[in-house]
């Protein structure tokens, strides 16, 4: 199965990281002790970028190098674009054997987020992707969406419990079965980058690689701060939040939609195959970004009620929500 063109990557422009506000009692300037090294870059489809702070110079560049270079190779494991990638082998294969322990990791952690989100959250929703790209690429589509027929064929091939992982081998236990990643990949990738400038002494990063997180703060003393933008006002914020040593994500119903009326969005409930559109955008703060990529693609798909319900014994992690009228809620985290 060749992968669409289109991608479930949330477009939002919801990140507006910056070492921002300065903290109470800080003074107005504080001598930089380390000047500020970043690197950009493409990261599955979205632009990337890392900032962080050293005193050696050039110890830094080499591990912005080392971390480019990580990037670019978990890209080529976990790509569904790329028709040499490892997750495109096994969507055309059913089957990988020997896979590398990050891809096992990575599908546990993805089967995990299924379970705490009853389902909302599914790496298997691939056949359902395909399938309304393919109905609303056709000439004359139904605006109605897919058939019931071939929407009911489609679900059968998705459910993440027809996923087989162990350190030997990842199978699909069902033909036509598939895997996206592209509601979990940024987030690991984002974390594997912060252990390895972590590894190499770095204690003040910030990560954005579509999913962001951060250690310390900047010399400043003032810490690191996104503002949460309104998918459907550009330019208005509707919220800010401290991402001190925390990762933060964002998914929401604007964005990518499959037909001109915009009834079906990206953000396909693997459960009933249709996007029910519950909150205008949906950021989690977490300890790491892959649980936080994870979390806002299932909590997307999921009434308040469910979110704060699956975050009852989850005291570490923190929902930002913005509803359709323009209200927002805060769930979880005290």
């Amino acid at each position: 199965m060749q992968p669409t063109t289109y991608s479930r990557r949330r477009v939002l422009g919801i990140l507006a990281a910056a070492p921002g506000l300065a903290l109470p009692g800080a003074p107005e300037a504080v001598a930089v002790a380390a000047p500020a090294i970043t690197w950009t870059g493409p990261v599955l489809g979205a632009l990337g970028r890392i900032t962080l702070f050293h005193p050696d110079q050039a110890q830094a560049e080499r591990l912005v190098a080392a971390a480019a270079a990580e990037i670019h190779r978990l890209e080529a494991m976990l790509s569904l674009w790329r028709e040499d990638s490892l997750l495109s082998r096994l969507n055309r294969r059913g089957v990988l054997v020997a896979p590398p322990p990050e891809m096992v990791r990575l599908l546990s952690r993805a089967i995990e987020a299924a379970e705490a989100t009853g389902g909302a959250f599914d790496p298997t929703i691939q056949p359902l992707w395909m399938l309304y790209a393919a109905h609303f690429g056709a000439r004359g589509a139904d605006p109605a969406g897919p058939a019931p027929a071939a929407l009911q064929a489609a679900l059968a091939q998705v459910g993440h419990r027809g996923l087989r992982v162990s350190a030997d081998r990842v199978a699909f236990t069902r033909r036509g079965m598939a895997l996206t990643l592209n509601g979990i990949a940024q987030g690991y990738i984002t974390d594997a980058v912060v252990a390895l400038l972590r590894a190499g002494g770095v204690a003040r990063t910030l990560v954005d690689l579509g999913e962001a997180r951060s250690l310390g703060v900047p010399p400043s003393g003032r810490p690191w701060r996104a503002a949460l933008g309104d998918p459907e006002a550009p330019g208005k914020n509707w919220d800010e939040v401290d991402l001190t040593d925390r990762a933060l994500a964002t998914s929401g119903d604007a964005g990518f939609v499959f037909d001109p009326a915009g009834r079906f969005t990206h953000l396909l409930d693997p459960r009933s195959g249709r996007s029910p559109r519950l909150h205008r955008a949906v950021s989690v703060l977490a300890p790491d970004a892959t649980w936080a990529d994870a979390l806002s693609t299932g909590f997307a798909l999921m009434p308040e009620e469910a979110i704060a319900e699956a975050l009852s014994d989850r005291p570490d992690i923190e929902v930002r929500l913005l509803r359709h009228d323009g209200t927002s809620a805060r769930i979880g985290a005290g």
